[in-house]
């Protein structure tokens, strides 16, 4: 029998070149990691509330467009990983400061204020997304208000550019905020959508969407 260190050096290299084959097939038939889905946080600022109607057209008024969208946001919301706060749950007005205050305890992945505008000129229309540059999220709050700006042209809505704004809200939440204004009251296509149950659920199911895409 054949005891040379160079013959027993070759079955070492044998028995290591075995081991690494059936650690090789084992990692290859080894269930992969399930990777849990991210859970995201967000918290909707429901505007005005209590005696802050908000803008007002014929008795219809912000605040009222506004909770029948969250209220929709909350039905249609079916994905257990997306879990959302709410500045004010019931009608009744919260300071912006209590607001922010909330929002900075939660610390969330985006805080959406939701809107519905008015001016002085009928024929201006359309969504708007504003964001604060003075807000250390900003770039992050702007990549946001952009997919929330493609989603809703992609589904034929009118949306204006992304616009800076210095609101409270948006300065001072420690998270990336984004104020969405749903339409213009003032206008008469615009006021026809915001009242329509329809369109409610179609804006609705967009944003919930995209809080789905949030990174």
């Amino acid at each position: 029998m054949n005891n040379s260190p160079q013959s027993t050096e070759t079955m070492r290299n044998r028995t290591k070149l075995f081991l690494t084959l059936i650690a090789l097939i084992c990692f290859a038939f080894a269930s992969p990691k399930k990777v849990e889905p991210k859970q995201i946080n967000v918290v909707i600022d429901a505007a005005h509330g209590g005696e802050d109607f908000g803008s007002t057209i014929a008795e219809i008024t912000e605040k009222q467009i506004i909770d029948q969208v969250i209220a929709k946001i909350q039905a249609f919301n079916k994905n257990k990983n997306i879990i959302i706060h709410y500045t004010r749950s019931t009608d009744r007005f919260i300071p912006l400061k209590d607001r922010t205050d909330f929002i900075n305890t939660i610390k969330p992945d985006l805080v959406l204020s939701l809107h519905v505008n008015a001016s002085p000129n009928s024929n201006t229309s359309g969504m708007e997304f504003y964001v604060s540059k003075e807000s250390n999220f900003y770039e992050k709050s702007n990549l946001i208000a952009e997919n929330f700006q493609t989603k809703f042209l992609d589904s034929n809505y009118k949306v204006a550019e992304i616009k800076n704004a210095n609101f409270h809200i948006l300065k001072n939440s420690e998270v990336p905020a984004v104020i969405m204004e749903l339409g213009y009251l003032t206008n008469d296509i615009d006021k026809k959508n915001l009242v329509n149950n329809n369109e409610q659920n179609q804006i609705a199911k967009k944003i919930i969407e995209c809080f789905s895409e949030l990174k």
